[in-house]
Formats: structure tokens, C-alpha cells, sequence
């Protein structure tokens, strides 16, 4: 179970994160991309914080979170300078593709009866993290 410290520095990092990477997807020039922050889960130990991503369009995720990752160290640098008064160390930052959004579409259209998993066995590919 979390901790009321680790629940306040994920909301933290979640909120900041967020705007530094929608503000870095304005700079870049880069139409019609959104960027959200789903989740933060911060390790007990505050040394490791996994950050959960959801990416649209969905065909620009690899691209974008192989440039994420690229550029970690700037973003961590400039996190650390946002909450400098709110936390003594910046825990490492992971990226992740949360994809449950699609995976609850793919789910819900299959529900619906437009994607029959049983006709189309392409529809049950094992989900994969990027």
C-alpha cells in the first residue's frame, strides 16, 4: 500500500511532468499529439518513479517514447528544478506506455460485435509494452 508521502510526490511529479512534456510537444511543433501523464507509482524507498504515458495518436507512441526516453535526463533536470522545495532527492524516472485505453476500446468493439476476435485471429495478439 502506498504511503500519504508517496501518494503526495507522485501527484507532484505527475502534475509537472505533464505540463513539461505537453510544453515540449508545443515546442517540438508536433500537430495534433497528446501527451498525458496517466499514473505515477513512486518505490517506498522514493528512489524510482514509474511513469505511465498515453500517447495519441496511438501510431506516434514508439517514435515519441523512444525521444522520452532520449531526452530523460533533461526532463529529470527540469523536474528537479520545479520541485526542488518539495523534495530533497528527484527519484529516477521510468517510462511506460499505458495502453489500457486502447486495450479497453479493442475490448468494447469486440463487445459490440465490429471486431470478432474468433474470425479475425489477428484481433488476439498477446498485448505488448513498448
Amino acid at each position: 500500500m502506498e504511503s500519504n508521502r508517496q501518494k503526495k510526490i507522485a501527484g507532484v511529479l505527475q502534475a509537472d511532468l505533464a505540463d513539461v512534456l505537453q510544453g515540449a510537444v508545443r515546442d517540438g511543433g508536433l500537430q495534433g499529439v497528446l501527451i498525458s501523464v496517466s499514473k505515477v507509482a513512486v518505490t517506498t524507498d522514493l528512489s524510482i518513479a514509474k511513469v505511465y504515458l498515453s500517447i495519441f495518436p496511438v501510431n506516434k507512441t514508439a517514435e515519441l517514447l523512444a525521444g522520452i526516453k532520449a531526452n530523460k535526463a533533461a526532463i529529470k533536470h527540469e523536474i528537479a528544478q520545479r520541485t526542488k522545495h518539495q523534495l530533497r532527492r528527484m527519484p529516477e524516472l521510468l517510462f511506460f506506455v499505458d495502453d489500457s485505453l486502447e486495450y479497453i476500446d479493442t475490448i468494447e468493439k469486440s463487445l459490440k460485435g465490429e471486431e470478432n476476435p474468433i474470425k479475425d485471429t489477428d484481433l488476439l495478439d498477446d498485448r505488448k509494452k513498448i
